[in-house]
């Protein structure tokens, strides 16, 4: 039985940790040994932790200290690496390194000297950039070629005093690049495309999309007039919009802008947490704080009546296809994945922040009623988002790259 070894800051919450549980779920249904190692989450016989939270605080403060992001955590990865040895993955697959908690050339050295497949899968832009996840908000084109003078210093991964990111991307165009088999899966067509550009994989054959996929157990129209009613919003029209944490980057502050101009009959539900140095949310915006629970999060896609999604940095954009998939319509912002996320009847795709648009949309809905959208939302979701299908398609890169191996040894 072939075995599968994740490699992901956290499992089961959050976006990349629910996707990392759900593909070991899937490969152990298909004949596979499942293993996933992350910085947190609950040890098992099949979960590795590394490090400790001890580690990952000192990291964090040496890297802001010196620059350098995923070059400490000596003695972790060490340990890592042993349980590596012991395991014996057929394939590694690696998702988010970032998050303080890994030592990564020592890793990538690893990887290569063991001739071990490795999957990477792009959910941001930090394994081919200097240190940014994101960099299309300043218009920043550094890394195309040798970072340095980076605009987002204190940014993301923050620096303190040092700018390292020439460094650190060369340190990765090289490691990367020394990989024998390796499969570079983008999570929208958007990430490929730009990685396709990327020194980092100037020397990988094998780069594709693969989306995300949405339970659509979990995922699905929920009847919502008790929530509704919980929430004193029977009559209103609610736009709904989610994240882990409230910022500008996830769109906040056009969120509050849009709630200045919206009709009385018009509400706002945020999902996630909120710090209050952010402002003074406007009193047709309820916060509801974060909801890590799938069913309960589907509850709150299934109550709104359009999903709003501000964010102009989206690698894909989960919270849309999950809205989607519980039949609720999306406007978003014309930027980076989001536009490939909706489907035709699917929602509205803006050029730019336009509060006037916005409410046109709006009034699309109300005319038409959230039942005009609904079937082309979910079966949509169903074609593009398929937990089944995307999880098949990792397997078949697995197998691709096992039988390079095989051929070439």
């Amino acid at each position: 039985m072939k075995k599968i070894l994740q490699i992901n800051v956290i499992n089961e919450l959050s976006s990349t940790g629910r996707t990392t549980s759900e593909l070991g779920e899937y490969l152990k249904k298909n004949n596979f040994e499942s293993r996933i190692a992350v910085s947190i989450g609950e040890k098992s016989n099949e979960v590795y932790i590394i490090g400790n939270k001890l580690d990952h605080k000192i990291h964090a403060v040496l890297s802001r200290l010196f620059g350098l992001q995923g070059y400490f955590s000596y003695f972790a990865t060490r340990k890592l690496l042993s349980y590596i040895n012991r395991e014996n993955p057929d394939v590694v697959h690696l998702r988010n390194l970032h998050g303080n908690f890994i030592h990564v050339p020592l890793l990538f050295k690893y990887l290569k000297k063991k001739q071990i497949p490795t999957v990477i899968t792009l959910h941001d832009c930090w394994l081919y950039t200097g240190k940014c996840c994101h960099y299309t908000m300043i218009k920043c084109e550094r890394w195309r070629n040798s970072c340095g003078k980076c605009p987002k210093l204190k940014d993301d991964n923050v620096s303190l005093f040092f700018d390292q990111t020439s460094k650190m991307l060369k340190n990765k165009i090289k490691y990367i690049n020394e990989l024998p088999y390796l499969a570079v899966i983008g999570v929208s067509e958007w990430i490929t495309k730009e990685a396709e550009c990327s020194k980092v994989f100037e020397n990988t054959k094998y780069i594709k999309k693969i989306y995300n996929w949405i339970d659509l157990n979990r995922f699905y129209p929920r009847e919502t007039t008790a929530l509704r009613n919980k929430l004193n919003l029977q009559d209103d029209l609610v736009l709904l919009s989610v994240a882990s944490g409230w910022s500008e980057k996830k769109g906040l502050d056009k969120i509050i802008r849009l709630a200045k101009e919206l009709p009385e009959d018009v509400t706002i539900l945020l999902v996630g947490s909120y710090s209050n140095t952010v402002g003074t949310l406007p009193e047709n915006v309820k916060l509801v704080g974060l909801v890590n629970n799938p069913e309960e999060l589907s509850y709150y896609y299934s109550l709104a009546d359009v999903y709003l999604n501000m964010s102009l940095e989206e690698s894909f954009g989960k919270v849309s296809a999950e809205a989607l998939a519980c039949g609720t319509p999306v406007i978003a912002m014309n930027s980076t994945a989001n536009a490939e996320i909706i489907g035709e009847d699917c929602g509205f795709i803006l050029r730019e922040f336009d509060e006037q648009e916005i409410l046109k949309c709006i009034q699309s809905v109300k005319e038409k009623t959230k039942d005009f959208y609904r079937k082309a939302c979910v079966e949509w979701a169903k074609e593009q988002f398929s937990y089944e299908k995307n999880a098949a398609e990792y397997i078949d890169v697995y197998n691709t790259l096992m039988k390079m191996k095989e051929i070439e040894c």
